[in-house]
């Protein structure tokens, strides 16, 4: 699991406990982790540099995700995303797709279909010989 060890996947979502349940989630299986209750916070953060992934909320107070994923974008950032949303349609969908999300998943989803998102994400971002 090299690759997981080299990468911390990043978590922004305002709301605490499913910070700290995707952490213990993904902790669990020897990910490193770092939890961001902002948008902004993750931008100013030192970790932002080491990240491979990060596990995005749509709906926040301040920058949205949906602003967050753009931003990226606008920056050049090729880190992939993976959207966590309790508001989920097929315009939210296509919106993230548009700006680069790799892969949305509804409120609740389950365990192993965050784990297999995070897997290819973290797949996809590693360097190509």
């Amino acid at each position: 699991m090299s690759q997981d060890e080299r990468q911390i996947v990043s978590i922004v979502d305002d709301d605490e406990s499913l910070r700290r349940s995707v952490k213990n989630l993904l902790t669990s299986v020897g990910f490193r982790v770092e939890t961001f209750e902002s948008a902004e916070a993750f931008l100013q953060s030192a970790e932002r540099v080491h990240t491979g992934c990060v596990v995005l909320d749509l709906r926040m107070p301040g920058m949205s995700g949906l602003d967050l994923l753009n931003h990226l974008a606008a920056t050049g950032s090729r880190v992939p995303v993976i959207i966590l949303t309790a508001h989920s349609d097929d315009e939210a969908r296509r919106r993230t797709r548009q700006a680069g999300a790799v892969a949305h998943l509804g409120k609740p989803f389950h365990g192993e279909a965050l784990l297999r998102a995070v897997r290819k994400a973290l797949a996809e971002a590693e360097p190509h010989s």
